[in-house]
């Protein structure tokens, strides 16, 4: 049995690997590069549960990084309990080959109450006063302070936000070498989201990239390195490629202009109910699931969207995954946008009307995925200062918004979620012994890594 390490460079693509990734390029030259369907929806939850279980989202339900509960008539965004994830996980079948097999999922999503031996992953803590405070959650529990201990405090705000970069990307591949030297799992799965955040920020292409690719290849090539010395075998992977975007689509807004969205005033500001909606749509990059609760305007849903410009397609979980688990959490109908366009949550029409959290980091209250979370909102003059009044506020133990985030959506210049791209934002797998050709084959590929 070899042991094997996976590591995830999110958005990697064919066209990025070059002179800013000469560790990733020498790695591909020397292991093998395949680029491979993505999932679909090309999404981090759907594409990690896709490649962990081997099974598409007819079986483990995962339709996208969030969707309306039917039953609680609620949008949930971001959860992260694995028993979501339906079936069998990687780790689980090469227990059963392998008995006392140990696996290590460090920072890939719903990683918690997994039956992985050892997980981490970010989760701040929240105080009945109202407090939110940074923090990680591990398995075994008392992981969590030695790690800390060792390597200080997860830094939080460089994970997601306008200040997102490389320092959480180091932080996880320090984590990495950590439970290699503690623990040394025979499968150790890493996640490095650095290059999301940048190209989604600044659009592939940009001037801006280059430097960015150059950090990400300096932390995974000297992971790679580490691990490799210890004679693990490294697969090196992406979820999917970045797209250039330049239209952004409020799919809520058209309904409301139809009159099919129910909205209630909070305190002079509009928010979503959803369960109250006759139609409505959760937004996730480039599609979106659009749930009809009121049947007979089905056909109606599917006309307007098949005029609105830019959708490219529309399809429905039932035609995609028959009636297993991901078509009971779809939307009746799915969205699909054209290559340049993605999709918002937005609602109100009124910016002074819009919900409070709109212009904060509030990934789970948001209806849908929002990607201006990256972005300092341009028109406040002094951002330090707002943040430096609400950090003190906070500190004095004061309640208070940090409304810094901007609503304009044109400032997004990357998404992805389309499983039909450019051969150029492909996901790529590099050391494979096998051939994969799409999400689902990354499963058989870890097992055969693995040997007998």
């Amino acid at each position: 049995m070899q042991r094997v390490a996976v590591i995830n460079v999110v958005g990697l693509s064919p066209s990025l690997l070059g002179p800013s990734t000469p560790r990733l390029s020498a790695f591909a030259a020397k292991h093998g590069q395949q680029a491979f369907r993505p999932a679909f929806p090309a999404l981090t939850c759907t594409a990690q549960s896709s490649m962990l279980t081997g099974t598409c989202p007819r079986e483990h339900g995962i339709v996208a990084n969030g969707w309306y509960d039917r039953e609680s008539a609620e949008v949930r965004f971001w959860k992260q309990s694995n028993h979501l994830v339906h079936g069998e996980k990687v780790w689980e079948h090469l227990r059963r080959k392998h008995p006392g097999f140990t696996c290590a999922k460090l920072f890939w999503w719903y990683n918690m109450y997994s039956s992985a031996d050892i997980a981490m992953t970010p989760r701040p803590l929240y105080p009945a006063d109202g407090r939110k405070v940074f923090d990680i959650h591990t398995q075994p529990m008392d992981l969590r302070e030695k790690i800390k201990a060792e390597l200080g405090e997860f830094p939080f705000p460089s994970f997601w936000g306008p200040a997102a970069g490389i320092a959480c990307s180091e932080w996880i591949a320090a984590a990495a070498k950590w439970t290699e030297e503690h623990e040394k799992p025979d499968l150790n799965l890493v996640y490095l989201p650095h290059l999301d955040y940048c190209l989604q920020k600044f659009g592939p292409g940009a001037p801006e990239i280059a430097p960015e690719l150059e950090a990400i290849d300096r932390v995974a090539g000297e992971l790679i390195g580490f691990l490799e010395s210890r004679g693990i075998k490294v697969l090196v992977l992406s979820e999917y490629g970045i797209s250039k975007v330049t239209r952004p689509i409020h799919l809520n807004r058209l309904f409301r202009e139809q009159g099919w969205l129910q909205l209630k005033d909070e305190l002079g500001r509009e928010t979503l109910d959803a369960g109250g909606s006759r139609v409505f749509a959760v937004a996730d990059h480039q599609m979106a699931h659009v749930y009809v609760n009121e049947p007979s305007l089905l056909r109606q849903v599917r006309s307007l969207l098949e005029e609105t410009a830019g959708i490219e397609e529309i399809r429905s979980g039932g035609e995609m995954w028959g009636s297993g688990t991901g078509s009971q959490r779809a939307g009746d109908l799915v969205a699909i946008a054209a290559p340049d366009a993605w999709f918002t949550y937005y609602f109100w029409e009124d910016d002074a009307k819009a919900p409070d959290y709109a212009r904060c980091i509030d990934i789970h209250r948001k209806p849908g995925y929002d990607p201006a979370e990256l972005f300092l909102d341009p028109a406040i003059g002094n951002p330090k200062w707002v943040i430096g009044k609400f950090l003190l506020k906070k500190k004095l133990g004061l309640r208070g918004l940090m409304e810094v985030i901007p609503l304009d959506a044109t400032l997004v210049q990357g998404s992805h979620g389309r499983d039909v791209v450019d051969p150029g934002e492909l996901p790529l797998i590099l050391g494979s012994p096998v051939p994969v050709t799409c999400a689902e084959d990354v499963f058989g590929a870890i097992v055969a890594a693995v040997g007998d």
